[in-house]
């Protein structure tokens, strides 16, 4: 008998996840995508907090946050969406077919990882950052900027790791709330602690852009304490368990969070490559301009994870479930949905760059280039939008062979066919409509596998 009521237990599918198989899909995707939304805009706005009060600091100081923006991207891109992905996923599914306690013996699997990884990648940067930053093109003044906001972030990395994995994990169980609450006051603590640290205050020194950079470890710590809380603390569908490291848990996780770091990797490759030719035909204004319009671009990015961690959810819980027509009717949903947002930001960027340039610098060759870069990419943005919704939905389905192949297309056609461009005409301009048309293929290639039923096959 007892067996028996601990099968059933084992087996029960909770109300939370009861809702991600039987809701009407367009407003379950809208409830669940708001705050979700709400904390990628809060988390992407700590990069564009510091990025405006270091730029009170100078042009150099301004070109170095563009050199390290993109490794901390890719870094917050892999831990939160990419391996971040393969937790939430393995957790919906896991929920989703009613396996109780394989999802809780995930949480500790996700700790382990994000720990790993997070030490990983701190190595790399504090080691190698220099030689990174110079093949970016980065030298003299901005290099040496570049080098000290990289060591004191990457030195705390570890912790952008553990509060995205941890956050991740309940991004898994459908509650996309709690972590938007946590980001949300992180972001209000980061506004006066981040100009405190750079400009300094009374005893508190001026630690320049050093300062940015320990305001941003200080927020993930914050955030890591918050999220570790709610879990242990028992608040979360699934449970901390002291389990046995298994290797099925861990390939859950990472047969899509692996596969899912190439396509975050394919991205930054795509930025920071461009970030290098842009290097080697025009100055120092001109890399302070691309990468500040190229902010735009990567602001999209949260934007969209804030459609695709629902996504996650939503996809992994319903084919775990054996529900896949349902799953694709809300992949679908979730893309067209990303393609209006993020349509309409690029039309707006084209229509004003001015607006968004001038937050952070008035230097004629900054205004100049990110201009040029915003008028002809910005209207690609919603076929950029509309692939990685699309792949975010394509992580829940544990499918990501077409995710990839779009990406390795938009590497080849943005940077093979830019630097075909300057090597023909010199002009940036040519490179940035090789970026556009990149998007616009990426985009169309994963929507038609997806809509052919390319995850079933």
């Amino acid at each position: 008998m007892t067996d028996t009521v601990a099968a059933i237990a084992e087996h029960r599918i909770d109300a939370r996840t009861q809702r991600l198989l039987d809701a009407p899909v367009l407003p379950l995707l809208l409830s669940m995508a708001w705050p979700n939304v709400l904390i990628m805009v809060a988390q992407a706005s700590t990069g564009l907090i510091e990025t405006w009060f270091v730029a009170k600091l100078g042009t150099a100081e301004l070109a170095g946050m563009a050199l390290v923006f993109p490794p901390v991207m890719l870094m917050t891109m892999i831990s939160g969406g990419a391996v971040g992905g393969g937790i939430s996923s393995a957790v919906a599914r896991a929920l989703g077919g009613g396996r109780r306690q394989d999802a809780d013996a995930l949480v500790l699997h996700a700790v382990v990882i994000n720990i790993v990884l997070g030490l990983f990648f701190s190595f790399i940067f504090l080691v190698f950052g220099e030689q990174i930053y110079r093949l970016m093109g980065g030298e003299g003044a901005e290099l040496e900027a570049a080098l000290i906001y990289s060591n004191v972030v990457f030195a705390g990395s570890i912790f952008i790791w553990l509060m995205n994995g941890l956050a991740s994990v309940i991004r898994g169980t459908g509650n996309m709330l709690f972590p938007a609450i946590v980001i949300c006051v992180g972001v209000l603590f980061l506004v006066p602690v981040s100009p405190l640290l750079i400009f300094g205050f009374g005893p508190i020194p001026a630690l320049g852009i050093a300062g940015g950079g320990v305001a941003l470890v200080l927020f993930y710590v914050a955030a890591t304490v918050a999220t570790a809380w709610y879990i242990l603390g028992g608040r979360s569908s699934v449970r901390f368990r002291w389990v046995r490291l298994q290797k099925a848990a861990t390939t859950s996780i990472m047969r899509v969070g692996a596969f899912s770091a190439i396509s975050s990797i394919q991205t930054n490759v795509v930025i920071g490559g461009t970030t290098a030719l842009v290097a080697t035909v025009a100055g120092v204004g001109a890399v302070a301009g691309y990468g500040t319009g190229a902010r735009l671009e990567y602001l999209l990015i949260p934007l969209i994870f804030g459609i695709g961690a629902p996504l996650v959810a939503l996809v992994g819980a319903n084919i775990g479930a054996g529900k896949p027509e349902r799953a694709l009717r809300i992949a679908l949903t979730g893309g067209a949905l990303a393609f209006v947002l993020t349509e309409a930001i690029g039309i707006a960027a084209a229509i004003w760059p001015e607006q968004w340039l001038g937050l952070f610098s008035t230097e004629a060759a900054m205004i100049e280039t990110g201009t040029a870069y915003l008028r002809i990419v910005g209207p690609a943005y919603g076929f950029f939008g509309l692939g990685l919704s699309l792949y975010f939905a394509s992580q829940g389905a544990a499918r990501l062979f077409w995710p990839l192949s779009g990406g390795f297309l938009r590497i080849a056609i943005a940077l093979g066919g830019g630097w075909i461009a300057l090597r023909l005409t010199g002009s940036l301009e040519w490179l940035f409509a090789a970026i556009a048309l990149g998007m616009v293929v990426y985009g169309l290639t994963i929507l038609a596998a997806v809509r052919s039923g390319a995850w079933f096959r």
